[in-house]
């Protein structure tokens, strides 16, 4: 409808060649059906779901994320392998449907990329859900039989067998680089995915990409606004660069999660002196009406300027409330103005994490 109202034409399902700078050929069984020529060219073929040597999906008892939203029957078990964020929000969905899910992360933690105390608030929360959690551990191999699979799980050297009707892949994602003709221009791409400078500029000129095609994290949000940058900066305009620093994740699941900047370890790693601020939602008044009062806001401060390093939060509506953690950092607030911010009451938001 958006390509329409602008008067902007496409070519679904079409393959792509570079016969010379700013021009992209475009066939369509195997048949030419136009040669395109731009000054600006934008890459945006997205990713798709990575898969393992042996563990290859089906699309039937095997899925990736894009068999996990349409599934025609419901399963009664479900083997969900890595723990992500979208392997966490599948499993919680599923869990909360009534499925027998069992999570496998090859990492010691589930959300690895979250702050360790927050990975472990989610561990506790998901095992008293019933979801069954085993980490530190990896799948060796995948039968498959005519109705349901049986993985093969080992940790700590030993191996054991698990019957389920279904299994989810969630690795990661590969970048769509494949049949977009970019093998003979300057177009570097680094582990499946393009390299690119702060304003989505390619290494061949006049050449751009941007979204899941380009480097971490990989998040609608960050796709939009790195497209938004990309057009202005084409167009004359002075976007700021993108910062992905500054971006935040959002994992939902139940209870929600949502983290922007620095986790507490990332910032002594860096060498930076931090504060760390904690309220648990324990002692919020509007959590415990909802009757939602496990969570926790935590707040990374460096400890001699005030800056805001990092908010990593788990509980209710922890989705919504990351943002203005977000505004924070973008405009550069210390502890202290966050403190002399006037905040409403009741509300799931403190200013004294």
């Amino acid at each position: 409808m958006l390509m329409k109202r602008n008067k902007n034409e496409g070519v679904r399902r079409a393959g792509r060649s570079w016969p010379g700078k700013g021009q992209v050929k475009v066939t369509k069984d195997n048949k030419e059906v136009a040669t395109l020529k731009a000054k600006h060219i934008v890459l945006a073929t997205g990713a798709r779901a990575r898969t393992l040597p042996g563990l290859e999906p089906d699309g039937k008892l095997i899925w990736t994320y894009r068999e996990a939203m349409v599934p025609e029957t419901m399963p009664k078990s479900m083997l969900v392998i890595g723990s992500g964020a979208i392997g966490i929000e599948f499993a919680s969905f599923y869990k909360t449907l009534g499925v027998d899910v069992t999570v496998v992360e090859v990492m010691d933690r589930v959300l690895p990329v979250e702050d360790e105390e927050i990975s472990a608030l989610a561990l506790k929360a998901f095992k008293k859900q019933g979801m069954n959690i085993i980490t530190g551990a990896t799948v060796k191999a995948l039968k498959t039989g005519s109705s349901n699979v049986t993985a093969t799980i080992e940790k700590d050297g030993k191996s054991q067998n698990l019957a389920v009707d279904r299994v989810i892949l969630a690795v990661g994602i590969v970048g769509n680089v494949e049949d977009i003709g970019i093998e003979k221009t300057k177009v570097k791409v680094d582990k499946t995915h393009v390299v690119t400078g702060k304003y989505s500029e390619t290494d061949e000129p006049g050449v751009y990409a941007i979204g899941d095609l380009t480097g971490p994290p990989w998040l609608a949000h960050k796709a939009s606004h790195e497209g938004v940058i990309c057009v202005e900066k084409i167009a004359g305009k002075s976007p700021h660069a993108l910062d992905t620093s500054r971006i935040p994740g959002c994992t939902y699941c139940h209870p929600q999660i949502a983290s922007v900047g620095m986790t507490e370890a990332k910032a002594k790693e860096a060498g930076r002196k931090v504060k760390v601020g904690r309220f648990p939602f324990l002692g919020n008044g509007k959590a415990i009406a909802l009757g939602d009062d496990q969570g926790l806001i935590k707040t990374v401060f460096d400890a001699d300027s005030g800056e805001l390093l990092g908010a990593h939060m788990i509980g209710a509506e922890v989705t919504e409330l990351i943002q203005g953690y977000a505004v924070a950092m973008t405009l550069e607030t210390t502890e202290a103005e966050l403190m002399e911010t006037v905040f409403p009451h009741p509300t799931l938001v403190r200013n004294d994490a």
